[in-house]
């Protein structure tokens, strides 16, 4: 079992992570310190031992609660007392209905299960868009074939939380006291804790040891500023052990400060830019060029943009403050996508001239450019297997040389999947 702590501190204290991977699904529990272990999964399961049983936060996704479930006996045998969830995402709730199912099957009280207001409202909001979110998860983790991004249903049958809170809330298990505080951020229905007598944060999603998720473009809105508030008053508390959710955990308040005051920063820095460009009037166009953190920031092993990434975030803030309308008055109510490809390919010289621009530009290292002309020639002729072939090639390639998870995942789907009323290349 490799040593966590150790591990953090010499990443956050050199700078580097070496290759050492700092998200781990392992499901291997590591005691943290004395009552308060870990299993790493995705997310992981935080658990604080009691007089009255154990504190969970967050029960890991359906895939993962069993095992998680099964190293956190090994390490205890107390009863489940109280669940925390510090937001509604699937691979934080999806494995409470076993955590419940456990405790019955061992005679023992049904847990209590504790949850901001927010989280049973995105759970009715996850069951009216099912297979929206059923595509576009399956789009978003990257398909390897086109059945994928097909799949009918989204998960559902969610336990809900048996007590709601609003801002903030306070419970005792035995001698420890949990403060509970709302914070908004990837969700609008966070919760961190603070465990006073312990000096203990857990942060949720708060902290993912990447850049932060603020920008995901399938999924609604992000708050970045209100994010970097949160971290600044775990900063201001002096925690000596932050436990996040996903990511290695943090001993030592230098090292929680240092973490979290740069991932704040990096926030903040984008919302200052994006707000001074758009009171000047610039469209998001000349905005989602523009404004980037510094390129020092991006290599931070707490930083790197390997799932989110700082142009999504930059398109967030500028939903939150100025809405969808992106400044070009032609998007205020544009012509059809079919139109436009049908008509900039007759000014090009047919379908087939766009597509194979779009080639050059893909082998010439301008991926932006090929993707829209490759796009443009699929759409006016999508039963064109030359066209859609080339169009699957760009994709391709985009997606190889995209650095977040999510940029690949889109630009592979789309590689995969023909564009509307065509068929699959190939």
């Amino acid at each position: 079992m490799a040593d966590i702590l150790t591990l953090s501190s010499r990443i956050i204290d050199s700078g580097s992570d070496e290759g050492e991977r700092t998200n781990r699904t392992t499901c291997e529990l590591s005691v943290i310190a004395a009552g308060i272990a870990m299993v790493e999964a995705f997310g992981h399961v935080i658990a604080f031992e009691t007089d009255e049983g154990l504190v969970i936060f967050d029960t890991s996704s359906q895939a993962f609660a069993s095992r998680a479930i099964d190293a956190l006996r090994e390490w205890s045998a107390r009863p489940f007392h109280t669940i925390v969830y510090t937001h509604g995402h699937v691979d934080h709730v999806g494995g409470a209905r076993a955590f419940v199912e456990h405790a019955v099957s061992r005679g023992e009280p049904r847990p209590r299960i504790v949850a901001h207001r927010n989280v049973a409202r995105r759970f009715g909001r996850y069951d009216a868009t099912n297979g929206y979110n059923a595509v576009i998860n399956a789009r978003q983790f990257g398909p390897t074939r086109l059945g994928d991004f097909k799949q009918p249903r989204f998960m559902s049958d969610f336990v809900a939380p048996g007590v709601e809170y609003d801002s903030h809330m306070s419970f005792r298990a035995g001698a420890l006291e949990f403060e509970l505080h709302h914070a908004l951020g990837e969700t609008d229905d966070h919760t961190w804790a603070w465990i006073p007598s312990r000096r203990v944060i857990c942060s949720g999603d708060l902290l993912t040891w990447v850049f932060p998720n603020a920008g995901n473009p399938q999924k609604v809105q992000r708050y970045p500023l209100e994010w970097a508030r949160a971290l600044r008053d775990m900063i201001a508390l002096e925690p000596d052990l932050l436990l996040p959710a996903h990511g290695l955990p943090i001993a030592g308040n230098a090292r929680i400060r240092k973490v979290l005051n740069e991932v704040a920063s990096a926030l903040e820095h984008l919302v200052e830019e994006t707000l001074r460009r758009m009171n000047a009037g610039q469209r998001l166009d000349s905005i989602v060029n523009e404004v980037r953190p510094p390129e020092d920031v991006l290599e931070r092993p707490w930083l790197k943009p390997v799932y989110d990434e700082p142009e999504f975030v930059v398109r967030n803030i500028w939903r939150l403050y100025g809405g969808w309308y992106d400044g070009n008055p032609a998007h205020l109510k544009p012509a059809p996508d079919v139109e436009l490809s049908h008509e900039i390919a007759s000014l090009a010289g047919g379908a087939i001239a766009l597509a194979h621009r779009a080639a050059e530009l893909s082998e010439s290292g301008d991926h932006r450019l090929a993707c829209h002309l490759a796009e443009f020639a699929g759409l006016a002729e999508p039963d064109n297997g030359d066209i859609q072939a080339i169009r699957s090639r760009v994709y391709e390639a985009r997606a190889a040389n995209e650095v977040s998870l999510m940029a690949r995942g889109i630009f592979r789907s789309a590689a995969l999947e023909p564009p509307p009323g065509g068929t699959q290349a190939g």
